[in-house]
């Protein structure tokens, strides 16, 4: 039987597509992924204006300065609580020497008692060959036994107040630790707030700096325009001062020359004699008590423009750099006049005054933490330590928000 021919359709191969299938897809995830990526992401922080970073920069310098009155503050009681703790380590020393000496002293006693053996009062009489001798030896052993139990508290005394001179050193020393942390804190605050002022004036364009440039010129110009107001206000009320001092003086010497050209003599020689011994006594005190404080003002404004130009150092005190404190305090002494340390104690040292009221050597104080010091000039100006990488120099009064101001002496 013949062999039948297949009907079946021959199998058309198929080429598979899967790899390039799978690419496609890797490729629209892909895509896909970077767009979302792409819609979610935070946008770029804007840039911040020029105006804020100049804000930001002397905020950071005003914190800085700050910190700088906690470290001069936490170095001051350090120095003197070291002082302490040396002096009372010093006097342990000795107290520990006096008690080594009572221990001698008692050691012998108790070697002598040792040798001579623990025999009882009535057996030594009985034994002894002479009785008169045994009295004689009582009495010297009694004085003896005086001896040793003076040794004794003397050397309890001693103990006690080593043991107390003893605590005090050590709670002393805690506190001078906790007094050296609080110094290194300090100085951590002011040196994180330093960086972070450079660190952003260094991101700065030349042309943002060109324009931060500017604004400083302007704050300054701004400033002294105000101490220029303040110094023509201080003149004009100087000059009428001056001018009514003048019409009094000239209404005095016409009233005592009527005094003495009328009326009865002796009335007028008796109101003459009293009137003038008691005005001219109440004029040389005013003028004793301003021509002093004048002198010594002159001393330290003397000091204070022999350090223009020395640069402002974080607390320093001279005499190559100086700190805005620093420099007040070595002014004054200049003067005899011993200042504390911050200006949070040298604002209590001294009277207040007004700023309308200022005389050339008067400190005034910036900042409502009373962070920043300067020494008054006259004229609406003064010499002052400013900040990390600027130099001791003039400036208005004006350039910071003034807390107050202190007459020293």
């Amino acid at each position: 039987m013949p062999v039948l021919a297949s009907h079946r359709k021959p199998r058309t191969k198929v080429r598979t597509t899967t790899p390039a299938v799978g690419f496609t897809t890797a490729a629209l995830a892909s895509v896909t992924l970077l767009s979302t990526q792409s819609a979610t992401a935070a946008p770029a922080e804007p840039k911040p204006a020029i105006e804020d970073v100049q804000k930001k920069v002397d905020e950071l310098y005003r914190q800085a300065g700050s910190a700088t009155q906690q470290y001069n503050r936490a170095r001051t009681a350090s120095t003197a609580q070291r002082t302490k703790v040396d002096t009372l380590l010093s006097d342990v020393a000795k107290r520990t020497e006096k008690i080594n000496e009572a221990r001698r002293e008692l050691g012998s006693y108790a070697a002598a008692q040792y040798r001579t053996g623990g025999i009882t009062p009535t057996a030594t009489f009985f034994l002894a060959d002479d009785p008169q001798a045994y009295f004689d030896q009582s009495r010297l052993m009694s004085r003896s036994t005086e001896r040793q139990q003076k040794a004794v508290d003397d050397f309890r005394t001693q103990q006690a107040a080593a043991s107390k001179k003893r605590a005090e050193a050590v709670k002393s020393l805690e506190s001078l630790t906790e007094t050296q942390t609080a110094l290194r804190s300090s100085k951590q605050k002011v040196q994180n707030k330093l960086t972070e002022a450079r660190t952003l004036l260094s991101r700065l364009t030349a042309e943002e700096k060109a324009r931060l440039a500017e604004l400083e010129r302007k704050k300054e110009a701004e400033a002294k325009e105000k101490a220029q107001k303040l110094a023509r206000r201080q003149a004009a009320e100087a000059k009428e001062r001056e001018e009514a001092e003048k019409k009094a003086r000239e209404e005095a010497a016409n009233e005592e020359a009527a005094n003495e050209s009328g009326g009865d003599s002796g009335s007028g020689s008796g109101t003459g004699t009293g009137t003038s011994p008691g005005s001219g006594s109440g004029t040389g005190t005013g003028a004793g008590a301003d021509g002093s404080y004048a002198a010594k003002a002159q001393k330290v404004l003397d000091f204070a423009r022999a350090q223009i130009g020395k640069p402002y150092v974080w607390g320093a005190s001279g005499p190559a750099s100086y700190d805005c404190s620093g420099l007040t305090q070595a002014a004054w002494r200049e003067a005899g006049v011993t200042l504390p340390r911050t200006t949070w104690d040298q604002v209590k040292a001294g009277t207040r005054v007004a700023t309308s009221d200022l005389q050339p050597g008067d400190l005034v104080f910036f900042y409502d933490d009373i962070s920043h010091v300067g020494i008054y000039k006259g004229d609406g100006m003064m010499i002052h330590a400013p900040k990390p990488g600027a130099n001791v120099r003039e400036e208005s009064i004006y350039s910071m928000p003034i807390y107050g101001s202190v007459r020293p002496a």
